[in-house]
């Protein structure tokens, strides 16, 4: 079986290289044998149509099939027009899940542009600034799936007059004594929190690096004639930097934004969506896989795409506008 699998790879890989190859050859030979008006037109087609092609398959055809799956029964047999979509927003779970995500959404957005600017502005002044943003950086080189694991041996819980091994719950009991452990994910009224805090963590770096590269565009002129005029930094940060650095901050959000919406990893690996934690992408995969409900997956998955899509819309018109400024 595995031998079959080997050799089917080996004959893909051997395959659409000549593939490529020979339409190659013949398009150039169909453009050099026509006229010269015809050729410039029809050869940069010959070259994008395997990448359009790629596209049709691999993006355009799964996005159309997804839709149409997801008026379906969950075994893609029958037509049930809205029913998977209403299940969505009246479900009770459904709606927890819901919640989850508009809780991400906020907070992890939120917490990650507000420290990664302070931290990019703090960092700004400070001779050890290199090492400062190498340090805050670096869970980004972490997988989300080893983030899990390590925060989960983070907030692991013993009972209280036990040893704590939990990094969290054995900091808190060190400087609180009266401090009382917590199950920080098997808690209803934490573990989303914990979560999320898991994320803010990871993202922190990311929004940092972009915002600290905004932050060194703006001119250093600028900022000593607001301290000459008498400005102080709390009124230079608020009237001069952060106005200027928007077009960054919005870059920043909506990365972010589009990056929460399909959070997946950290919840999948840390409590798999149990105790209320659920988020859109989990209950999909739970859906597809777990309760074989493919109607339902695709309803979802359907709803995560079209809740993408506005904001990268936004984003595009906004690079676009900046691109006719200059």
């Amino acid at each position: 079986m595995h031998t079959n699998y080997i050799l089917l790879a080996i004959i893909a890989l051997a395959v659409i290289p000549i593939f490529l190859w020979v339409y190659l050859l013949i398009s150039e030979w169909i453009a050099s044998h026509t006229n010269r008006r015809a050729a410039s037109i029809l050869r940069p087609w010959f070259w994008i149509l395997p990448a359009i092609s790629l596209l049709v398959v691999f993006l355009v055809y799964p996005v159309i099939n997804t839709i149409i799956l997801s008026f379906m029964d969950s075994r893609s047999e029958n037509f049930v027009g809205l029913k998977n979509y209403i299940y969505i927003f009246t479900d009770p779970n459904m709606l927890i899940v819901l919640r989850n995500n508009l809780l991400w959404l906020v907070f992890f957005t939120a917490a990650c542009l507000v420290l990664g600017l302070v931290i990019a502005v703090l960092s700004d002044r400070v001779r050890y600034e290199s090492v400062a943003k190498a340090a805050i950086f670096l869970p980004m080189a972490i997988s989300f799936v080893a983030a899990g694991v390590i925060w989960r041996f983070m907030y692991e819980y013993r009972p209280a007059g036990s040893t704590q091994i939990g990094t969290v719950n054995a900091i808190l009991t060190t400087l609180l004594p009266n401090f009382e452990p917590r199950a920080w994910l098997f808690d209803r009224s934490t573990n989303n929190a914990a979560l999320i805090v898991v994320g803010i963590w990871m993202w922190t770096g990311f929004a940092m690096v972009i915002l600290s590269a905004g932050l060194k565009g703006i001119s250093v002129d600028v900022l000593e004639a607001a301290r000459i005029d008498g400005a102080g930094e709390v009124a230079i940060f608020f009237k001069i930097i952060l106005p200027l650095m928007m077009p960054t901050i919005t870059v920043v959000a909506t990365t972010l934004i589009i990056n929460v919406l399909k959070v997946f990893d950290i919840v999948y690996v840390m409590t798999n969506g149990n105790l209320g934690t659920e988020v859109i992408a989990n209950r999909m995969y739970k859906e597809m896989f777990n309760y074989r409900n493919y109607g339902r997956a695709s309803a979802i998955a359907t709803l995560l795409l079209f809740a993408i899509i506005p904001v990268m819309i936004m984003n595009i018109k906004r690079f676009n506008a900046e691109e006719g400024n200059e």
